[in-house]
């Protein structure tokens, strides 16, 4: 039995099951379009319950799409320290800036124009038509894709761009035109709780409708291809005092990977030559008896560093501060900050604070 021949029923199914089961999420208890951008934009690629905390933060401190417009870009970026991907903050910002100047401050309410704001998707416009202003629009994201694909034996390969409009086409076939809301946010709710990578099938309120399940194939759902590994490089960081008791550190480039935010001397590796060497060679910073703190890998979109950090004092004479500068404990707290570079400070903390 498949949905496409029992809509009806298969919509009742999903929208009885999401209002007695959905979770209780801070986003869920507004329509104001604002709010509902601000979750979406901070869930994309984000965990649920790292994204609460740092939503009712954001909230409080931007209020209106006025206080987010106005606000400097460095109390921005440190509201944002530690969800990653900063280009979203960035994004957002300059897509309520749009809002406040050329539409007076009202999120627009159709596909055409919302799409035109910056760091506006095709899902995030239809998760804000659809949620706050309850507009029958579609919202695939990789739940709602691993769902459909299942319940309807799609074949068409994910991670394949075009692939995504097989599903936007589907769910604008089935969407509710009365709540598309819990439509979608149902779709969502199932993928995140129920239709996970390793499905719960008899929890399902949909299974008598799923393709999948009855041929006993969920598991081959949804066709991806395996995605390529990123290049890896070796880092080193370096978290340097100075005789007063101050950090060194730089500010990013403007553009490119981690733009604007700040972090301690960092070289890339070499096999012939030692982490220290390296930083003497290429900012003319020696350290006396480096420690070394912690090693981890952190994982961006296309590459990963492979991070050494060191601790120790500085030995330099004559320190050229062409790209560097000193902070005291409390301004680099205050300093917005990349995830790798939190990490190597929290260790400080602990040690050395």
């Amino acid at each position: 039995m498949q949905v496409v021949e029992h809509k009806k029923e298969f919509r009742e199914s999903l929208l009885t099951w999401y209002q007695a089961e959905k979770r209780d999420l801070p986003w869920r208890r507004t329509s104001n379009p604002y709010y509902i951008w601000v979750s979406e934009v901070m869930l994309q690629q984000t965990r649920v319950d790292t994204v609460i905390p740092y939503y009712e933060r954001f909230i409080e401190q931007y209020p209106t799409m006025e206080k987010l417009a106005e606000a400097e870009e460095d109390e921005l970026l440190k509201m944002w320290e530690g969800l990653g991907y900063y280009s979203r903050a960035r994004n957002l910002q300059t897509g309520v800036r749009e809002v406040v100047e050329t539409y007076g401050g009202a999120v627009p309410t159709n596909r055409k124009e919302i799409s035109k704001l910056k760091g506006v998707g095709p899902y995030t416009a239809g998760a804000v038509l659809s949620i706050a202003f309850g507009v029958p629009e579609h919202a695939v994201d990789g739940n709602v894709m691993r769902v459909l694909s299942r319940i309807l034996l799609i074949e068409d390969d994910i991670t394949i761009p075009k692939t995504k409009r097989i599903f936007e086409q589907v769910v604008m076939d089935l969407i509710d035109q009365d709540d598309p809301s819990s439509f979608n946010q149902g779709l969502m709710e199932l993928g995140a709780t129920i239709c996970t990578p390793k499905p719960k099938c008899l929890l399902c309120p949909v299974q008598e409708y799923c393709a999948a399940f009855h041929e006993g194939r969920q598991v081959e759902f949804p066709v991806r291809t395996k995605k390529k590994k990123g290049k890896v490089f070796p880092v080193a960081s370096f978290v340097i005092k100075n005789e007063k008791g101050e950090w060194l550190l730089r500010q990013r480039p403007e553009k490119g990977l981690l733009a604007n935010l700040w972090e301690f001397p960092m070289v890339e590796l070499s096999p012939k030559k030692s982490a220290s060497e390296l930083l003497m060679e290429q900012y003319r910073i020696k350290v006396q008896s480096p420690e070394e703190l912690i090693r981890f890998k952190h994982i961006f979109t296309h590459l990963t560093w492979e991070v050494q950090s060191y601790y120790g004092q500085l030995a330099t004479e004559k320190l050229s501060l062409d790209e560097f500068q000193f902070f005291s404990t409390a301004e680099v707290e205050r300093l917005p900050k990349p995830v790798p570079v939190v990490k190597v400070w929290e260790e400080i903390k602990k040690r050395h604070l």
